[in-house]
C-alpha cells in the first residue's frame, strides 16, 4: 500500500531511491471520482519505473479547473484511495492548477500524462521535465472514460 506524504518527505524519499538506483514515474490529476480510466492510467504509469508517484490537484485547484460543485470527494480522501490502489507507491496533493512547480521540485524520472495529449511535446510541462533530463511519456487507454461521465449518468437516474 502507498503512502500520503508532503512534498517536502518526498523530495527526501526520492533523492534516496535514486542513489540506490531506482526510478520514479510521475502522474497526477484530479482522480475526482476513481473509474476504471484512472486505473489503467495509473497501471500503465507504473511500469515506466521502479516506483509510482501521484501527484494529487488540491480541492481549489479542481474546483477552479472543473466549476461549481466540484470536487465532489476530498483532496485528502482523494489521496488515501489513491494510496490504497496496487500500482501507486506515495501520493502527493498539490496547490496550484500546474503540476510544474512540483516536477521541477521533485525531477522525475518520467513525467506519464494521458493519451489524449496525443504526443508527448503537447503536454504542458513537457519543456520543464526536458531541461532537468527527464522524459513524458503518454499511458492509459484511450481516454473513454470521464468523471464528468458519471456525474452525468447520476443525475440521469429517477428521483435524484
Amino acid at each position: 500500500m502507498g503512502r500520503v506524504v508532503e512534498s517536502g518527505e518526498l523530495r527526501s524519499i526520492l533523492r534516496e531511491l535514486g542513489n540506490q538506483g531506482r526510478t520514479t514515474a510521475f502522474a497526477n490529476g484530479h482522480f475526482d471520482l476513481l473509474h476504471v480510466g484512472h486505473l489503467r492510467y495509473l497501471r500503465d504509469a507504473r511500469r515506466e519505473a521502479d516506483v509510482l508517484v501521484v501527484a494529487l490537484n488540491n480541492d481549489a485547484s479542481v474546483a477552479s479547473l472543473k466549476g461549481p460543485g466540484r470536487p465532489i470527494v476530498p483532496a485528502t480522501e482523494r489521496a488515501e484511495l489513491l494510496a490504497a490502489l496496487e500500482p501507486v507507491d506515495f501520493v502527493v496533493i498539490f496547490d496550484g492548477d500546474s503540476p510544474g512547480p512540483l516536477l521541477d521540485e521533485l525531477r522525475p524520472d518520467v513525467h506519464c500524462k494521458g493519451t489524449d495529449y496525443g504526443t508527448p511535446d503537447r503536454v504542458p510541462e513537457y519543456e520543464i521535465v526536458r531541461a532537468y533530463g527527464g522524459r513524458t511519456a503518454l499511458v492509459g487507454d484511450p481516454k473513454d472514460h470521464a468523471t464528468s461521465d458519471i456525474i452525468s449518468a447520476v443525475r440521469a437516474l429517477p428521483n435524484y
